[in-house]
């Protein structure tokens, strides 16, 4: 019940409006051109304006491949800069294994020489020859 209006017997029932709708076709003759354009999805979406079903189910394996294609090439480009970090994190590796390789081999061989390995074995009681090493020779029938 309509609290504003107390009798609604007095106003009677609303009238309905009835519009009248009247479609006018203008019919053309179509080339085989646009006849073939309007077949295709493309053609389809430019002339109705709206997809209708049968064209978004026609198109659905092209989207899908489409929706393949971009998953593929998102995937590649993470793979890619994956890569590239991989790449120059060993480079860096590899730098600084080449200065510790250096350094050590530069180490080896100040300790090598000779009055460094003196200096050595000195504290051992060991002392260098100052004469030339003398040959044994041991006869077979004496052993």
């Amino acid at each position: 019940m309509n609290r504003f209006r107390e009798d609604e017997e007095e106003l009677g029932p609303e009238p309905e409006l009835k519009v009248k709708t009247e479609k006018v076709k203008t019919e053309r003759v179509k080339t085989e051109e646009e006849k073939k354009f309007a077949e295709t999805f493309l053609g389809k979406f430019f002339i109705e304006g709206v997809i209708s079903k049968e064209a978004a189910t026609d198109a659905l394996p092209f989207l899908c491949f489409l929706a393949f294609l971009g998953m593929i090439y998102i995937a590649n480009s993470h793979f890619a800069v994956n890569n590239v970090r991989r790449i120059d994190k060993l480079n860096k590796e590899v730098k600084e294994l080449r200065w510790e390789y250096k350094s050590m081999k530069a180490e080896l061989m100040f300790k090598s020489k000779l009055t460094e390995v003196a200096k050595k074995v000195d504290t051992l009681g060991i002392k260098e020859l100052i004469e030339p090493p003398k040959k044994i020779i041991v006869k077979s029938d004496e052993y």
